[in-house]
C-alpha cells in the first residue's frame, strides 16, 4: 500500500513516477524498500493516466452509499418488533400469566 501512496505522492507533486523517485520517497519515510515490488509498481503504471484513473475511483466511490442505506431502513421495524414485545410482556404481567408462561418458553 505504500508503494501506492509513494506514486500518489509523487504524482501530486508533478514529480515523475520512476522507480528512483518511489524509492526516495519510501527511504524518506523510513520504509525499508523492496527494489522489485518498487519496479513492479513503477510497470504496472506505464502508460496509466493516473488523474484518470483517480477521477473514475472517485465517481465509483458513491455507487456504494445507496446499498449502506439499507440496514438504516431496517431499523424502523427493528423498533416496532421491539414495541410490540414490550407491549406483550406487559399484557402477560397485567393478567398474572407472565410467571406461568415462563416455563414453558
Amino acid at each position: 500500500m505504500e508503494y501506492i501512496y509513494a506514486a500518489l505522492l509523487l504524482h501530486h507533486a508533478g514529480k515523475p513516477v520512476t522507480e528512483e523517485s518511489v524509492k526516495a520517497v519510501l527511504s524518506a519515510a523510513g520504509i525499508a524498500v523492496d527494489e522489485v515490488r518498487a519496479k513492479a509498481l513503477v510497470a504496472s503504471l506505464e502508460g496509466v493516466d493516473i488523474a484518470e484513473a483517480i477521477s473514475k475511483a472517485a465517481v465509483a466511490a458513491p455507487a456504494a452509499a445507496p446499498a449502506a442505506a439499507a440496514p438504516a431502513a431496517a431499523a424502523p421495524k427493528a423498533e416496532a418488533a421491539a414495541k410490540k414485545e414490550e407491549h406483550k410482556k406487559e399484557e402477560e404481567e397485567e393478567s398474572g400469566m407472565a410467571g406461568l408462561g415462563a416455563l414453558f418458553g
